[in-house]
C-alpha cells in the first residue's frame, strides 16, 4: 500500500514538473504571444469603440456593449484599468494561451487611444 501510495505521489510530482515544462516551452509561448496579441487588439478595439460611442471609456469590461462570443474570449484575458474620469485607461493582457504573453506594443499602435502607461497599478 505504502509502495502504490509512494509511486503515486511520484508521478503527481513529475507530472507537475512537466506540465509547467510545457508551459514554459518554446511552441507553447509563440502560442501565448500570438492569442496575447490578439486579446490585446480585440479588447482595445471594443475599449475604443466604447469611447467614440459613449464619449468616455467604460467603467469597466463589463460595461462593453454589443460585443460577440468569440469577444469573451479576449476580454477574460486581459486586466483594465481606467483613469477616474474615464478619458484614459491602461490594459494588460492576463493570459494568452496557456501563460502569460511577452508582447510589445510599437508606439504607433497606441496613436489616437487612450492608453496611458502611467496608469498601471504598482506590483505588490
Amino acid at each position: 500500500m505504502w509502495i502504490l501510495l509512494a509511486l503515486g505521489g511520484m508521478f503527481v510530482i513529475g507530472g507537475v514538473f512537466a506540465m509547467r515544462a510545457f508551459v514554459n516551452s518554446a511552441p507553447t509561448k509563440a502560442m501565448d504571444d500570438l492569442f496575447g496579441d490578439q486579446h490585446l487588439k480585440t479588447a482595445v478595439a471594443l475599449i475604443e469603440l466604447h469611447r467614440t460611442r459613449y464619449g468616455k471609456y467604460p467603467d469597466s469590461i463589463g460595461d462593453l456593449k454589443f460585443t460577440g462570443q468569440w469577444d469573451q474570449i479576449a476580454l477574460q484575458n486581459v486586466n483594465y484599468y481606467p483613469n477616474p474620469d474615464r478619458t484614459a485607461y491602461y490594459l494588460e493582457v492576463r493570459r494568452g494561451w496557456i501563460g502569460k504573453p511577452d508582447l510589445e506594443m510599437p508606439p504607433e499602435f497606441w496613436k489616437g487611444t487612450g492608453y496611458d502607461p502611467k496608469l498601471k497599478p504598482a506590483t505588490p
